[in-house]
């Protein structure tokens, strides 16, 4: 497994080592120990997740304000533009993204901390999606940012508007977000954005 840093030190792109040959291939997405050992994070799974969307669907920015999930994400079927939004108000990289491709063929995987708001849109004729979350889906604390909020200016590598769905339509600003505020204890509390 390689660890490459992005952009925003906290958020991983993972290679894993793909064993392939003329009947197919094989590759670990997940181990425990080795991840722990590549990147110095200890994570606990609790929820997978597996959608699948069609053609400039986006989805997203999503993020729960309270019991944040840190997700590990892949896709399976076909490709996606994956961004990850640092919502972490006393973060230098606060309000900044990351933007990554993510598809079946390059089999890689994006490590994104709570604390981030997530989205993707689907770049093939569809796409499944995989995702571990650290913390369970909990919709009373979901959020969600506005995907083209010009505060964030995220590059979305689409002609034209998105198929979204009315959630996400009605997303906020970032300016008019509930974003975490970390406190010494590493524990996430709620502030405003405005703040």
């Amino acid at each position: 497994m390689k660890v490459v840093q992005t952009e925003i030190a906290d958020v991983l792109v993972i290679e894993p080592q793909v064993f392939g040959d003329d009947r197919g291939f094989f590759y670990e997405s997940f181990n425990e120990r080795v991840f722990l050992d590549k990147t110095g994070i200890s994570v606990h799974f609790v929820q997978d997740n597996h959608s699948r969307s069609a053609k400039n669907v986006l989805r997203g920015l999503h993020y729960q304000i309270e019991q944040p999930q840190g997700k590990l994400v892949r896709v399976v079927v076909g490709s996606v533009f994956d961004v990850a939004v640092d919502l972490r108000a006393g973060s230098k990289t606060f309000g900044q993204s990351v933007g990554v491709y993510l598809s079946a063929e390059n089999k890689q995987l994006l490590w994104i901390p709570a604390g981030f708001a997530h989205g993707f849109v689907v770049l093939s004729e569809s796409a499944e999606f995989l995702y571990k979350t650290t913390d369970y889906y909990a919709p009373e604390h979901e959020r969600c940012l506005l995907w083209n909020d010009p505060d964030l200016a995220i590059a979305w590598p689409i002609p034209g508007e998105p198929i979204l769905s009315a959630k996400d339509r009605a997303g906020k600003l970032l300016l008019d977000a509930e974003v975490f505020a970390e406190t010494p204890n590493d524990k996430f509390v709620v502030s405003s954005s405005r703040n």
